[in-house]
């Protein structure tokens, strides 16, 4: 079966569950892109045509129930001979594992867990479907803790016989109603009663009747009392005690009548555990119902015989002595023998079974001559359920009425059929039913949406990003990394699609996103050679900057004149990766010319001399008396040092004329 697809659309994976009547697969849908649970009727009921209808309708039935806390019904098919209903998928596990895992539970757990399977009854009971299968392996725990009740109608397709088929279904045996066990007529009490054994599993950590077959468990139902649950748990309060012995009780008068009763006392329960739960008092009647051993009449007739098997045979005197045991006298009771009491006694057992056997043969055939003299009740006329699928609210409403059915609003739900359309019908279409019938008709909201968690704005690194996008519904994209002068290192950037974009809940959108590496490093380039006025450029684009550092070099040769303001070190190499605004010091050479003691080459030299030797070595100056003739004398110099280029001060001073 792995491998199959199912309904062009439904592709089996894996066997993740098998039951009394069925397999249950892990399938994904192509169409909705999502998984699915898919139960196939087993090859042993395929031709079994009332079966097969059956299972088909009570799908379409379940279906039409909206309840949190019931396994979703989505599509039901037929391929091949091969017979599928299609459900949502529950990551998790069933009530049984757990129990069997963990043990008891504490009895809040118990009442929370109990209150959400009365709660999928409620809701299957008013749209008058039973469950007939209330057991922990079909209820399942998600991995949230969401309680969910599956196998919902299914047991219903099911007859007695059906029981003998498999171990899968006898198993249920431990769940089984007093009525149940007997093939008696059933209702919603019947779940209840299954609920109450659940619970008693949950808070004692065992059943409250076993076996070594399940018949002799389904006896158990119906003759043994229950072991009060505080008996074995005295950890839970009295209330739940009490609510538990009243939910398991043989008949079904005794028991809760409705779900809404159950849930109440458990609420009360939650909120206080001393509330006071009220039970039935037991009766006479009730005494004597319990204590009729036989569920046949056949069964009744063998334990009379193995009864009277065990008299022995009596004497002349004990025949005449069997007249005092209707007598009720003292006096004639102290003149027999212990010998006559002990035969009296057997004598009177004997008689009791014989009475009860009459009384039940009478009852059989009190019942078969008024079935048989029963005249049939008369037939009501009936009308089909009209096919009002894609049809809008007002449509289907005049539709239904014209038929003289009563239209119900169902609500809305979401769905891949168009907004405003009709998608179920309850009861199903096609059926006939009496007019008058109530038809619940639900309208599609069109498909669920879940809006794209924003990434950005909030600063989410790589790992709460998967964790947002998960949680909102999405599956994960591409993850990248790129530059940005503006997002911190190791945080979101950018995404597709866009924060807050309306994407369809059912179509697996992958959201994507980029991840910031921080600033684009900056390759350093090589400074050597370059003047600093080059290098400035150099690096404008770059945000980088320059920490200059000049190094002196004084010389007279006019070949190393050209080395003036030229780079020839820098502390970091070319070519390494640094950030941007990062310091790199160059060093380069800063030209110094060697100075010359000019004061002391032009002291007492003349006017004439002085200019030409500060012509020749380059020296820019001035006199500081211009109007001086040639053979005035120099007294001094200013600045007595300087480099050609430079410019001085000549004093002068008359020839002849002393020194200063």
């Amino acid at each position: 079966m792995v491998g199959k697809v199912l309904g062009e659309r439904y592709e089996i994976l894996e066997k993740i569950g098998e039951g009394g009547m069925s397999y249950v697969y892990k399938a994904k849908c192509h169409k909705l892109k999502r998984y699915v649970a898919v139960k196939i009727l087993k090859d042993s009921f395929t031709n079994n045509e009332e079966i097969i209808e059956k299972f088909k309708r009570e799908a379409t039935a379940i279906a039409n129930l909206t309840n949190p806390n019931i396994v979703n019904i989505l599509d039901v098919g037929t391929q091949d001979n091969i017979h599928y209903i299609v459900m949502e998928y529950v990551k998790g596990k069933n009530l049984k594992e757990i129990i069997n895992e963990h043990g008891k539970f504490s009895y809040e757990s118990a009442i929370s867990i109990a209150s959400k399977v009365a709660n999928a009854l409620d809701c299957a009971h008013r749209n008058n479907i039973i469950h007939r299968d209330i057991k922990p392996q079909n209820i399942l725990v998600t991995e949230e803790g969401i309680v969910k009740v599956t196998d919902f109608g299914i047991a219903k397709s099911t007859d007695s016989s059906t029981i003998t088929y498999t171990n899968s279904v006898m198993g249920s045996a431990h769940y089984f109603s007093p009525e149940q066990a007997k093939g008696s007529y059933i209702d919603c009490r019947t779940d209840l009663y299954s609920l109450g054994v659940v619970l008693y599993e949950m808070v004692t950590g065992r059943v409250p009747f076993d076996g070594e077959s399940p018949v002799s468990v389904a006896l158990k139902h119906i003759q043994e009392e229950v072991v009060p649950p505080k008996n074995l748990n005295s950890k839970i309060p009295d209330s739940l005690n009490s609510l538990i012995l009243k939910a398991t009780e043989k008949e079904p008068i005794k028991r809760y009548q409705s779900a809404k009763e159950i849930i109440g006392d458990l609420e009360k329960i939650k909120e206080n555990p001393n509330a006071q739960i009220i039970i039935p008092v037991e009766s006479l009647e009730d005494d004597h119902t319990r204590i009729m051993e036989p569920i046949t009449v056949e069964a009744i007739k063998q334990a009379a015989a193995k009864k009277a098997s065990n008299v022995k045979p009596k004497d002349v005197d004990d025949e005449d002595e069997e007249d005092d045991e209707y007598y009720d006298d003292e006096d004639e009771d102290e003149k027999l023998t212990p010998k006559q009491k002990k035969q009296r006694t057997k004598n009177r057992i004997l008689l009791g079974l014989l009475l009860a056997l009459l009384l039940v043969i009478g009852a059989v055939t009190a019942y078969a001559i008024t079935n048989k003299n029963a005249k049939p009740p008369a037939t009501k006329e009936q009308v089909e359920i009209p096919n009002v699928i894609g049809m809008t609210k007002d449509q289907a409403k005049s539709t239904i009425e014209g038929k003289e059915l009563v239209f119900v609003d169902g609500g809305q739900e979401n769905s891949d059929k168009p907004k405003d359309t009709v998608t179920q019908v309850t009861p199903g279409v096609g059926q006939k039913v009496d007019k008058k019938t109530s038809v619940k008709v639900v309208i599609s909201a069109g498909v669920a949406t879940i809006n794209v968690p924003d990434l950005v704005s909030q600063g989410l690194d790589e790992a709460a990003a998967k964790k947002a996008i998960a949680s909102a519904g999405f599956s994960v994209g591409n993850v990248t990394q790129d530059y940005s002068d503006t997002v911190p290192k190791g945080k979101v950037m950018s995404q597709e699609p866009a924060a807050n974009a309306v994407k369809n809940k059912d179509d697996n959108t992958a959201v994507s996103f980029v991840i910031s590496k921080g600033p684009q490093p900056v390759l350093v380039p090589s400074f050597i050679n370059m003047t600093v006025d080059e290098a400035q450029k150099s690096i404008s684009d770059k945000k980088l900057s320059l920490n200059l550092k000049p190094k002196e070099v004084v010389t007279d040769k006019v070949e190393n004149k050209d080395m003036d303001g030229k780079i020839f070190d820098q502390t970091i190499p070319k070519d390494t990766e640094v950030a941007k605004n990062t310091d790199i010091t160059v060093q380069y050479y800063k030209y110094q010319p060697r100075k010359i003691d000019v004061q002391n080459e032009l002291h007492g030299r003349t006017r004439d001399y002085a200019e030409a030797w500060l012509n020749a070595k380059g020296f820019f100056y001035n006199f500081d008396d211009p109007s001086q003739p040639k053979d005035s004398i120099v007294d001094r110099v200013e600045p007595a040092q300087a480099a050609p280029k430079d410019t001085v001060k000549v004093y002068l001073k008359p020839a002849n004329k002393p020194a200063q």
